[in-house]
């Protein structure tokens, strides 16, 4: 038998397969601990329906000067559309339906590249607000350049 190190190293596709353990069930008399294989793609789907006790919105933004936020969503599980406008220089605001943003179960953070300083903060049940600002000076910075944005909306 070879030692794990001794096997190649390899990019996993969806279909190939992970060896596992499916523990016994302690509530059937004799089940016992199995070895099965699982697909990449299951642990994958498994991955993303285990509930972490918040949902997500992760986007990268960008922005030109005058021009509402373009959003690169990378992840979205909260079921919601959100809807990216420019309000003045260096303000920007994502909106959504309904009521999701409630005050101590809404957590977001930004960030962009370079001298730029964003932040992000909840003003209504269903808007959050980016200030984008220049790190030298504190002046606000009319547009955003590789922004990205993560919100969790906790149960």
């Amino acid at each position: 038998m070879a030692t794990i190190i001794e096997y190649p190293i390899a990019t996993p596709t969806s279909k190939d397969h992970l060896l596992g353990t499916k523990l016994a069930d302690p509530n059937l008399a004799n089940d016992t601990n199995k070895t099965r294989n699982f697909t990449v793609q299951s642990l994958a789907s498994f991955t993303n329906s285990y509930s972490l006790g918040y949902t997500v919105y992760t986007a990268q933004l960008t922005a030109g000067a005058g021009a509402a936020p373009t959003a690169t969503v990378l992840q979205n599980t909260t079921g919601l559309t959100f809807v990216w406008t420019r309000i003045g220089t260096g303000q920007f605001l994502a909106t959504v339906a309904g009521t999701p943003f409630i005050a101590n179960k809404f957590w977001a953070m930004v960030s962009a590249k370079g001298t730029e300083f964003p932040s992000v903060v909840r003003t209504a049940d269903n808007i959050a607000r980016v200030d984008n600002i220049l790190c030298s000076t504190g002046q606000a910075l009319d547009g955003i350049v590789e922004g990205f944005i993560e919100i969790r909306i906790y149960a």
